[in-house]
């Protein structure tokens, strides 16, 4: 299972019994998964069942699904009451007999209401299940379309976050073969620190500059740091390797390998320690920004 991009686009189109049927479905980015419908007056019914065909495919993300249905007007014949015409036309002829009346017309009694009825077009049970059936058949084809999109997305993403990995894991070996952090160069250092402070006539002690410089250097040291680093960028190959839904754990990744950059850069004691440490933090930050997009 590949990696998702919380963002895509996607859309189907179908027809039924001469129902047009489409839907547009956009995600972007999301803490947790949202779906918000926009479906047609009387189809609230299927509101349910949309959700839960999202729920199914995406785990983060916010959701905007839109369902378009056109019918044509349905071809009603008119039904013609005969018992009531036959007894329309009967009172008719008595009026014109006994009252001289006009004679009643064919147009004339038809327009009397209830002679001629249009049965109302409401749709059977079976007729609304099998539209339904192809509303969500419509919706499924435009959630591939949707996934297709975020996984298309999701690759890029996950090639980019490993070339932010293979940086962060070169920025960890050049901190771990600096040559400021070998004892001897902090001693060095602090003898030189110490002979702008003292009178150049008078001597040093040895024994306490080597202590002080044996204390300098464990105070210093960034080992643990290195080796977490080197640990973080393991982790990190392994989740974009594994795929699926690993945004939230990139994402606690990504603070670790924050907090490591932080400390290495407190703990140096030489310059070139410290620039690769504010190199490191600019990658951390471009790959933090850049696992927000995964779901």
């Amino acid at each position: 299972m590949g990696l998702q991009s919380m963002t895509g686009f996607g859309r189907a189109a179908a027809e039924h019994q001469g129902a047009a049927i489409a839907w547009e479905i956009k995600s972007v980015n999301g803490k947790t998964l949202e779906a918000r419908l926009r479906l047609p007056p009387g189809f609230e019914r299927l509101e349910q069942p949309v959700r839960q065909a999202i729920q199914k495919r995406f785990s983060r993300g916010n959701v905007q699904a839109g369902l378009v249905l056109t019918r044509a007007a349905p071809a009603v014949q008119p039904v013609v009451n005969e018992a009531l015409l036959a007894e329309l036309a009967g009172l008719a002829r008595r009026l014109e007999a006994e009252f001289g009346a006009a004679p009643a017309t064919a147009d004339g009694l038809l327009s009397l209401r209830g002679v001629l009825e249009t049965p109302d077009g409401e749709e059977s049970e079976e007729a609304r299940a099998a539209l339904d059936g192809a509303i969500l058949a419509a919706l499924d084809a435009a959630l591939d379309a949707l996934e297709a999109a975020r996984r298309e997305e999701g690759a890029a993403l996950g090639d980019l976050l490993a070339g932010h990995l293979a940086a962060i894991e070169a920025l960890t070996l050049r901190a771990e073969a600096d040559p400021s952090r070998e004892p001897a160069a902090i001693r060095a250092r602090l003898a030189e620190q110490v002979a702008l402070l003292l009178d150049a006539a008078q001597p040093l002690d040895e024994a306490r500059l080597h202590m002080e410089a044996a204390f300098l250097a464990t105070r210093a040291d960034i080992r643990e740091e290195i080796d977490r680093l080197k640990t973080h960028v393991a982790s990190g190959r392994a989740l974009l390797a594994a795929g699926g839904p690993a945004g939230r754990k990139l994402d606690f990744l990504s603070q670790e390998f924050n907090r490591e950059s932080n400390t290495l850069c407190s703990k140096s004691n030489a310059a070139s320690v410290t620039a690769i440490g504010l190199e490191l933090k600019a990658v951390v930050d471009q790959f933090r920004e850049q696992v927000q997009n995964l779901e």
